[in-house]
């Protein structure tokens, strides 16, 4: 009968849904190889119960139908794919021996007006959102437990606020520059600055550079992205809504580094760090490709990929390249897009799409050329793989330098790429073992934490849907002047206090002197 009883309560049990905690998460995502990373975090969502819905426009690129989610089309406009491959020819430009410096600041602004305008286009889009009623009042009335978001571009932040969402950012960075700084103290003595290319070891006149980098970066981001949403703010919620304070009175930072790649700094209660969460043990390759890896035999393969945005680079940069790759006994797999090579070697497979987390995971894979996009470190990281960078645009220069760092990549400058460079580097990464143990140390930092990074983040994300939001968990200084933040005026009403408690004092010191001597003057006359 106790046995019976037993099987009841353990029958009983297995009934009840297995998602105690499931939600309802509307998710505005960006774009690209960021929504790579959302996806992840979707997935895992979705195996736990949760119900998603993605808002998307209509000319994606990437974010397509799927059992995972359910989603609301929203048109963009003029935006598209045409934007990115502008922005990237000019970033391969600026790379070439015959631009002169004075034509790189001005590419360089062509840059930030081509990434302006797709700012623009975001408010658009999230503009046609407020003003579709329908829309909007089937957003309401779906009783949503939250939002998550990429504040790299800034739609999702509005819709939350807009709604009423307790807001989760899965996060590298903001439309004014990388996270850290948006809600972190940044002491810019030992915090260098994106772009920078800068350590928190700096020395006098690299303190003085990092300062300049920040205040010029600031007044990029500002004048160039922050003005389109100061617009919108002033247009949908207000004079008194700052749009830069919604980003900051996110509840939860889901930030996509840790401490194996980013330098010590300060940071919040309310930011959690999953860097690596989309990283996995290496599965089987096709058997194609694992034939090939296979017949490498003890000279191994080398791999490189230049991300989901960078097929291709210009014809006779692919030909050096391919040229010192045929001078290798490694074998190579190379993503790449564009014509074949001339100079293209047998030892050489040209791809259109490789499994990189799967070949970075093989016991063959000796190094990994790459442009040093986070996603990529993160699994070189993951996996122990040394790296030859070869940074394009955006973030991967400042990557790439904080791998150099830690003396796990060998980074060149694709302005003075031949076939003899890339040769002589590859060389280097391949047999100086100094470069292979620093990574493999990385990597064992990495996997020797409490929880699985991707555990972390759906645990934080489940804790915002039971709660409601995070409140308690942030910090209320940016809602502080900036006289106030930094005490300027409690230390200028302490030196006020100072300064006339010492001028009290000489007046009463004056005055008993004057008495003295008016007293002894006295008795003597």
């Amino acid at each position: 009968m106790m046995y019976f009883s037993a099987l009841l309560i353990i029958l009983s049990l297995l009934s009840v849904p297995s998602g105690v905690y499931s939600g309802k998460i509307l998710v505005y995502p960006v774009d690209g190889s960021h929504w790579i990373n959302m996806k992840v975090l979707i997935t895992e969502l979705y195996s736990r119960g949760h119900n998603i819905t993605v808002i998307r426009s209509s000319d994606n690129m990437y974010i397509k139908e799927s059992p995972y989610y359910s989603y609301i089309t929203v048109d963009m406009g003029e935006y598209n794919e045409k934007y990115w491959n502008n922005l990237l020819s000019v970033s391969l430009l600026m790379h070439r021996n015959e631009i002169l410096p004075w034509n790189k600041i001005i590419f360089g602004v062509e840059v930030m007006k081509m990434f302006s305008e797709i700012h623009k286009q975001i408010c658009n889009m999230t503009a046609k959102i407020f003003e579709n009623e329908t829309l909007m009042n089937s957003l309401q009335q779906a009783n949503y437990d939250m939002l998550l978001a990429d504040p790299a571009m800034g739609g999702g932040v509005l819709l939350a606020h807009k709604l009423g969402l307790p807001l989760v950012l899965n996060v590298r960075w903001t439309v004014l520059g990388e996270s850290h700084f948006a809600i972190a103290p940044s002491p810019l003595s030992y915090v260098p600055v994106p772009g920078a290319e800068l350590t928190d070891k700096m020395t006098f006149t690299q303190r003085v550079t990092n300062v300049l980098i920040y205040f010029m970066t600031n007044y990029q981001h500002s004048n160039y992205f922050g003005h389109h949403y100061k617009e919108f703010c002033q247009k949908y919620f207000g004079p008194d809504v700052d749009y830069f304070s919604l980003f900051q009175n996110a509840d939860i930072w889901l930030m996509r580094n840790d401490f194996t790649f980013e330098f010590p700094r300060p940071t919040m209660p309310n930011v959690v760090y999953m860097g690596g969460f989309q990283c996995k043990p290496s599965s089987p390759l096709p058997d194609d490709l694992e034939k090939f890896v296979q017949s490498s035999g003890e000279h191994g393969v080398i791999i490189m990929s230049l991300g989901t945005l960078f097929g291709e680079l210009i014809d006779d940069i692919t030909d050096e390249i391919a040229a010192a790759f045929a001078q290798l006994p490694q074998k190579v797999i190379w993503r790449h897009t564009g014509p074949r090579p001339s100079t293209l070697g047998n030892n050489t497979l040209l791809v259109n799409w490789m499994p990189q987390n799967d070949l970075l995971g093989h016991t063959k894979t000796k190094v990994f050329v790459a442009h040093g996009g986070t996603n990529g470190i993160q699994e070189a990281i993951y996996h122990g793989v040394p790296i030859l960078g070869l940074p394009l645009a955006f973030d991967q220069p400042d990557n790439l330098s904080r791998m150099r760092e830690k003396g796990t990549a060998k980074v060149l400058d694709i302005t003075n790429l031949d076939r003899s460079v890339f040769l002589e580097a590859l060389k280097e990464v391949l047999y100086n073992p100094s470069y292979r143990e620093n990574m493999q140390k990385l990597s064992q930092l990495h996997h020797d934490q409490p929880m699985k990074p991707l555990e972390r983040a759906v645990f934080w994300i489940e804790y915002v849907i039971r709660n409601r939001g995070a409140p308690h968990l942030r910090t209320q200084s940016f809602r502080m002047s900036w006289i106030t933040y930094h005490s300027v005026d409690v230390i200028l009403t302490l030196l006020g206090v100072v300064m006339i408690s010492g001028w009290i004092m000489f007046l009463a010191l004056r005055c008993l002197c004057v008495t003295l001597i008016f007293k002894k003057k006295n008795k003597c006359e």
